[in-house]
């Protein structure tokens, strides 16, 4: 694995506008000290248990309840359940409001009324007759 890491290593070239990332930086990685080594084995373990756990929970065929994936519910609460405390009204975010709810209905209004006042005329006119009448 370490080789593998070498070998990589060697490849990189650095991408013209962005700084080199530190998990690449030779200084920081030739000189990882065993404490820091010891401590990323006991994380990778302890995310080695938790992936066994959840599997054993996703395929037991015995299963009768759900099963709560913390780091998930942490999502989906900051993707869904938490936008309006961070939603910040803006004169574009009002704009868009107005264009997307507002002007519609008010097109749609335009357009129904102009057709019913130009047959109303037509009607009034005499050119045409009303085509459903509720009084005989």
């Amino acid at each position: 694995m370490l080789l593998l890491r070498l070998l990589l290593l060697a490849d990189y070239q650095d991408a013209p506008l962005a700084s080199r990332p530190k998990t690449l930086d030779p200084a920081e990685y030739f000189a990882v000290f065993p404490a820091k080594r010891k401590a990323e084995k006991e994380r990778a373990a302890i995310r080695g248990q938790l992936k066994r756990q959840f599997q054993l929970q996703l395929n037991n065929p015995r299963r009768v309840t759900t099963i709560e994936d913390p780091s998930l519910t942490r999502w989906i609460y900051a993707c869904v359940s938490n936008v309006y405390p961070t939603f910040r009204p803006t004169p574009k975010n009002s704009l868009l409001g107005a264009v997307c709810g507002i002007a519609p209905l008010l097109f749609w209004y335009f357009v129904f009324k102009t057709d019913r006042d130009r047959k109303e005329k037509l009607i009034q006119e005499g050119t045409t007759e009303r085509p459903f009448q509720l009084s005989s």
